[in-house]
Formats: C-alpha cells, structure tokens, sequence
C-alpha cells in the first residue's frame, strides 16, 4: 500500500456527447452524378401516365432528415446521472478492495472521508441538527490554523458536526483535522474510522506537524469535562487545561480561530452519572438522561436541538518571538483570551435563539 496512490473517484471528462452528424442531403433524385457539373439539379422527366410526386418544402426537408438531439447522448438522458453514480460507486469498490488509494502518515484517508463518511454524517447535520454556521471566514483559505471550540452533548457529535461545517461552507471545502481523547482510538470500530476521517491523538506533536503542513486542526481544551457535564452546567465552560494548544500554535505560528457551539448541549440531557458502572467499563462517566438507559437503544436517539456554529475572528501567533512558547505567563493570557471570547459568543447566540428546537 506504501506505493498506492489516489485515483480520482470518478473521471470527470465528460462522455462523448453522442452527436450524430447531420444527414448529407441528396442532391438529386439520381444520387451521386445525376447532378449537373454546374451544381444545379437535374430535372426528372416523368414516365407516361405517372404523376410526380410532390416534394416537401425546404423546411420540411430540413425536419426530417435533422437527427434527434440526445438520443445518443447518456449524460443528457434521464439515466445518465445514474449510470456515472453506480460507474464511479464501482471504480470506489474496485479501488478499496485492490488497495489502490492513499493515507497519509495519520492514517487519513480522504477520498473514504469525502465519499463516505461525509456524505453520511451531512444529512445530521443539515436534516437533523439544521446547522446554521456563521463566521466561516474567519477560517483562511490557505495555511494552517488552529480550531478551538467548546465541548458538549455527553456523546462526542458536537465535534463531527464542526468537521461537516468546516468542509461544506468553506470555500476552498477544507478538510478539519480533530484531535482526539486517548479513549478514541482504544475502541473497536470507532479507532479505524477516526483515523480514517483524519483525527488523530491529542498530543502538541502531531499537533504542531499538522499546523505546518497547512492543515485545519480542531481541538476541544475542555475534554471530558466539558462533554460529561450535568445539565445543570450547561453552556459553563470548564477548565481549558494548561494552554497547551497556545503553545501549539506559538511554535507553528499559526492563527487560533474561537469556535463557539450552541445547541449540542441539549441532545443529551444528562441528569446522573452512575460512576460505578462507569469505572467498571472504563468510562470517564456514564451518563443518565430522561430517555437512557430506561428506553434502551431508542434512548441513545439525540433530540433534534437546532445548530448554531460560529467562528470568531482569528488571533494570530505569528508575530511572537520563538521563545514565546515557552513564556507561561502568554500561555495564561492567550489561553484567557480564547475562552472568554467563546464564553461571550455563547451567551450571545443564547439570547438570540428563539427555542432549542427552531
């Protein structure tokens, strides 16, 4: 797999169009050489007895020998569309089964994330959640930048949707690059996927080596304790660490983007943490909500809350000294900084939502 290499998903030249050339008109009852050589048409005698037979109109002629435009044409006819899907959903297949693709150093594999993956998690976010995403150009075009949002909604979806977001409203369609929990990638399943999908662990190296390839990553300071908060303390933001993501983004010189995030917190009211049972499963809680467990898999449905994302403006880092990555009084104020501007954005988008729900 080390020699793969990306084929596109599907050929995007277009299909010869199909056109069939216009008939040659006859130019004369005899064919080819009853013509005259001065161009004109030879007169045609009529036998004895028979009647000549009226000839169509100029125009007429025109009509019925001009072909019918598109029969030949797939691309334009009803199936068309179909056949280019199931063509390039075939291609996709072949590819994974033969092992012709490729994933970068993380394990990201963006072709899976963009056929797949996206396309499954953006009728959530544009059905179900009915994200509306604002402040989109806060996030540059090129370059690395550093995502830093709240964390809630006792299930980590919140980070997904920002991923959804991120990808479909920007105009250059960048890909975020989450930095996940250890307890991520330790689960069956869920550990290829998020590597797949392009996260990865939440340590300031990959971090850092992200930024300066130009990537988008996103982290979440608050952890567990943000997305493991009662409802009663929803919309508080916990502890953000030790600033370790401003030191992050001081060494990679990259911008830090505020991300604030409204309407995750009410998916899953949490009202109780059985903490035995969470201990017994390696759990860093296990929440109790009005539907879970007493509904069983019906309650792990989320309620339909409605989204609201918004990126703050950019507080750029280029323009500290090398040295200032290590200066923990900076660290303080930047990391200050960030989460007093999400505070401020969530308390605004609060007062101005008219429900949870619309």
């Amino acid at each position: 797999m080390a020699d793969a290499k990306v084929i596109p998903f599907d050929d995007d030249r277009s299909r010869s169009g199909g056109t069939s050339r216009p008939a040659r008109r006859r130019t004369g009852a005899g064919g080819p050489g009853s013509g005259r050589g001065d161009g004109s048409t030879a007169p045609v005698s009529a036998l004895p007895g028979a009647q000549v037979p009226e000839q169509p109109a100029e125009a007429e002629q025109q009509v019925l020998q001009e072909p019918r435009s598109g029969t030949d044409d797939a691309e334009g006819s009803p199936g068309g569309g179909w056949e280019r899907r199931i063509a390039g959903g075939l291609a996709f297949l072949r590819r994974r089964v033969t092992g012709d693709y490729d994933v970068d150093e993380f394990g990201y594999d963006k072709e899976l994330t963009d056929q797949v993956l996206m396309s499954a998690l953006r009728p959530l976010a544009d059905k179900y959640f009915r994200v509306e995403v604002k402040g989109i150009e806060n996030i540059p075009s090129d370059g690395g930048a550093l995502i830093v949002a709240n964390h809630s909604g006792t299930l980590p979806l919140d980070g997904l949707m920002l991923q959804v977001a991120v990808h479909d409203n920007h105009p250059a369609e960048r890909h975020l690059r989450l930095l996940a929990a250890d307890l991520v990638f330790h689960l069956p399943v869920v550990n290829e996927l998020a590597r797949k999908a392009g996260h990865t662990l939440a340590c300031a190296e990959d971090a850092q080596r992200l930024l300066e390839t130009g990537e988008i990553v996103g982290v979440m300071p608050e952890g567990f304790k943000g997305i493991g908060k009662p409802f009663g303390d929803r919309y508080k933001l916990q502890r953000f660490g030790r600033g370790g993501f401003v030191s992050t983004a001081l060494r990679a010189g990259a911008p830090i983007v505020p991300c604030s995030i409204v309407g995750a917190e009410e998916i899953y009211p949490m009202i109780g943490n059985a903490k035995t049972l969470a201990r017994l499963l390696g759990f860093p809680y296990f929440p109790i909500t009005p539907t879970f467990p007493w509904l069983g898999p019906l309650g792990a449905l989320p309620l339909p809350t409605k989204w609201t994302i918004q990126f703050g403006e950019p507080i750029p880092t280029d323009g500290y000294p090398p040295e200032a990555a290590e200066d923990p009084m900076l660290m303080f104020n930047l990391t200050d900084q960030v989460r007093e501007q999400i505070q401020h954005t969530l308390y605004k988008l609060l007062v101005q939502r008219r429900s949870v729900f619309f």
